[in-house]
């Protein structure tokens, strides 16, 4: 009687034949059940779609009897591709989103992280109300946080601007020279608290006998804050920049918005904003392929980063 006791705590199949699970635990359709509101969703909405673009983007479309006969679409290999890469404009939206990404992502996270930690230190007073303003421009839909952004930019309807130039500053914030880093200035605002939440959170779950220790060692709040807390929280800091590289390279609302009161933002300034000038145009299999094209480059980046970044901080 032990033996087979045993034997039916361990989950072995008894004599009688059919196994017990371990401790009467959940079924295989339970676990199931759990599964299948993810599952289901996923592949749905982002396996199926992501199929379906890397098969368009080997498809080319062909005419019988010159310009005006009929049109097929046929296997065309790498053919979209070669025209992604030999086409200008794409070359020059990536090299205009890579340009915001080395200004704008090191100065949102520096300023979030530094917000995150003086939420984090003891001298900060009302820290609710400081944490909470911080993060409720997160809060804001990003198109609706460009047009108010818009609207602080027009020379025609801006208070901002309207006292710059009664103080003889006389900006031009949709100017060719600095609507890019206008539209950066919205993303900063807008993602700010975001990373600042993930670093706080961080920040939160250090244990306070390092900082007592520290202090009794003769640290300063500026030496804890550097040399202790920064470190800690490295791994939070590289996922937000993760977060960020992918971000930059999927700009759209932003510039989009601003291209309505702008002339110097053209329908391919990012390459996500020329993926939809070109589908818009009803060449669907060209957009697949600098979809995935932009894909490629942001798994690329954002897995190099992480890599290079987890190896140098040892993680």
């Amino acid at each position: 009687m032990t033996d087979i006791a045993t034997r039916a705590t361990r989950g072995v199949a008894s004599p009688g034949g059919r196994r017990r699970l371990n401790g009467g635990g959940p079924r295989a359709g339970t676990i199931f059940a759990f599964v299948i509101p993810f599952f289901l969703p996923f592949v749905l909405f982002y396996l199926v779609p992501v199929g379906y673009a890397l098969w368009q983007s080997v498809r080319v479309v062909r005419r019988t009897g010159g310009q005006y006969g009929t049109s097929y679409t046929t296997f065309g290999g790498f053919e979209q591709y070669t025209k992604v890469f030999q086409n200008d404009e794409f070359w020059s939206s990536v090299g205009r989103i890579g340009l915001f990404g080395i200004v704008q992502v090191p100065v949102m996270l520096f300023v979030a992280l530094v917000i995150a930690l003086l939420l984090d230190t003891p001298l900060l007073r009302l820290k609710s109300v400081f944490r909470i303003t911080a993060f409720m421009p997160y809060a804001v839909p990003g198109v609706i946080a460009a047009i108010m952004w818009s609207y602080l930019y027009s020379p025609q309807l801006s208070p901002v601007v309207d006292l710059l130039n009664g103080i003889g500053l006389k900006p031009d914030f949709l100017g060719p020279g600095a609507v890019l880093w206008s539209a950066a200035n919205i993303s900063t605002w807008l993602w700010t608290g975001y990373n600042m939440l993930i670093m706080f959170s961080a920040l939160q779950s250090i244990p306070q006998e390092l900082y007592e220790a520290a202090k009794l060692d003769g640290a300063s709040n500026w030496t804890i804050a550097w040399q202790i807390k920064v470190p800690i929280i490295a791994p939070s800091i590289i996922l937000t920049t993760v977060f960020s590289i992918i971000g930059t390279l999927q700009l759209y609302a932003e510039p989009a918005v601003l291209r309505q009161i702008s002339s110097n933002i053209s329908s391919t300034f990012t390459p996500n904003m020329l993926a939809y000038a070109v589908a818009s145009g009803n060449n669907y299999q060209q957009a697949a392929a600098i979809s995935v094209v932009i894909a490629v480059i942001t798994f690329v980046l954002s897995f190099g980063f992480m890599r290079l970044t987890s190896k140098r901080a040892g993680l």
